[in-house]
């Protein structure tokens, strides 16, 4: 389609994946553009969530080479095992935050480039057309708009019984300014936030307790692959507590005193909450105006992103759809896409892929172990262990698998998991099949390098072909 009208003004509460793509996108159609957020561009995802918990990730595995280089032949004369590696989390801490203030002001300069308006201050709805905004000076704005976007994200969930100190309990977007590692870190949550920064602190040399209310820890992802991850965990020096729900969180002089519900304490130095996010959906006149919020505070959304109101859209974790930056980019282009009346696919979820950035990292895309196992899909599966694998040998890579599901019959490509070292690059051969229809004959006719972890990815989906009944 052409670029719409000029008279053509949209508004965009939140300026993180979903706002700001979606705003990249308006502008792109010819929209008046204006975003406005209160907290800096780029939202959690990039400030205080998602890059910087990746980069500590990172900056762990790396510890880790020094730690496994002797297994490999290499080493330092003279020097401990780990090869005097040591983190100096402060200024660990320091080169994150300026790598997430970077990717900001990198985000800030293409909205600019895009001739998107920012506004810094908080946004409320005042009907299906109009925003008001309230800059930190307390200058106020009243914007009409065409379309607004509500992107408005999430913030970590706290218990009563454990509130957040900045100090020795915290959450997850409090660890930034951390002066030092801490000695004994208790983690209390054991899903994907959980388990990535349990083993971020323990690569970086904190002993660390992960709490788990489940029979183990990732309860959502696949069993096999989570199976994998805990035992990593535990056998490079973790304790894991399985059932072992948490009931309060205290200070306890220069530490702090876990109690869980059976009446255990777990002792350690700092403790970090990762028990889910609630919606930033409180106090934004969403329901005066008349969009319907489910229990929890969660926007309710369409698979195009509307809203109960007419013209009013909503993207990201605010909506509960699934708490993936990617899933918000897509969720607001789309919506701009409808509401502007260019072309739009309706939301797949279906073909998402997501990472877990534990070492071995565990990907996924497309369909579940327990949708064939529960019977929802009629498919058919196979798992190699990576330990085959010729590259794995050389990188020292025991751990892992690669999983491909095909249906019934066609032997079309379903889905996968990946459990590896950058599984989060290896699952997208997979994401593309499942996409495209591929099935597992078109799949391992495409040629791999040798030796290559990709290899192995072929060779399960050789597997499948050899299986058919």
């Amino acid at each position: 389609m052409g670029p719409v009208s000029a008279q053509t003004s949209v508004v965009v509460i939140g300026g993180g994946p979903g706002g700001y793509e979606a705003a990249l996108a308006a502008a792109q159609l010819g929209a008046e553009v204006t975003v406005v957020e209160r907290q800096g561009v780029g939202g959690a995802a990039v400030l205080t969530d998602c890059v910087p918990s990746k980069a500590l990730i990172a900056t762990g595995d790396f510890m880790d080479r020094f730690t496994a280089a002797q297994t490999i032949g290499v080493g330092f004369e003279g020097a401990p095992q780990n090869q005097g590696v040591t983190a100096r989390l402060r200024d660990v801490n320091t080169r994150i935050m300026h790598l997430a203030q970077a990717q900001s002001r990198d985000i800030v300069e293409r909205l600019g480039s895009a001739g998107v308006r920012l506004l810094d201050g908080t946004g409320r709805l005042q009907g299906p057309h109009t925003v008001a905004v309230e800059q930190a000076g307390g200058e106020q704005h009243e914007l009409r708009a065409d379309v607004v976007l509500l992107a408005t994200g999430a913030s970590p969930r706290v218990l009563d019984s454990a509130v957040p100190d900045g100090e020795r309990i915290l959450t997850w977007q409090q660890i930034w300014d951390l002066p030092a590692l801490p000695e004994r870190l208790v983690v209390i949550g054991s899903g994907v936030t959980g388990a990535e920064l349990a083993h971020a602190y323990l690569a970086l040399g904190s002993e660390v307790v992960l709490v788990s209310s489940r029979d183990r820890v990732l309860p959502g992802e696949d069993a096999d692959a989570a199976t994998v991850v805990e035992e990593v965990f535990r056998r490079r020096g973790m304790e894991v507590l399985n059932r072992s729900r948490a009931a309060a969180v205290q200070r306890d002089g220069d530490g702090v005193a876990v109690t869980l519900e059976d009446g255990r304490t777990v002792e350690g130095s700092h403790a970090l909450l990762a028990v889910g996010s609630v919606p930033n959906t409180a106090a934004m006149g969403l329901a005066e105006a008349g969009v319907r919020l489910r229990p929890s505070g969660h926007i309710e959304v369409d698979r195009v992103s509307r809203t109960s109101v007419p013209g009013v859209y909503a993207a990201g974790d605010c909506t509960g759809v699934l708490p993936l930056a990617s899933v918000a980019a897509m969720q607001g282009r789309i919506a701009i896409a409808h509401a502007l009346g260019d072309a739009v696919a309706p939301l797949a979820l279906g073909r998402v892929s997501s990472n877990i950035f534990t070492d071995p990292e565990i990907a996924t895309v497309g369909i579940s172990q327990q949708d064939v196992d529960e019977g929802r899909v009629d498919a058919r599966s196979v798992m190699l262990p990576l330990a085959r694998n010729p590259r794995a040998k050389m990188q020292n890579v025991r751990d892992g698998f690669v999983k491909i599901f095909a249906r019934h019959g066609s032997n079309t490509m379903l889905g996968g998991v990946v459990v590896a070292p950058r599984a989060s690059e290896l699952i997208f051969p997979i994401a593309l099949a499942v996409a495209t229809r591929l099935n597992v004959d078109q799949f391992a006719a495409t040629f791999t390098v040798y030796p290559s972890m990709s290899g192995s990815l072929a060779e399960a989906a050789r597997q499948l072909h050899s299986l058919e009944e």
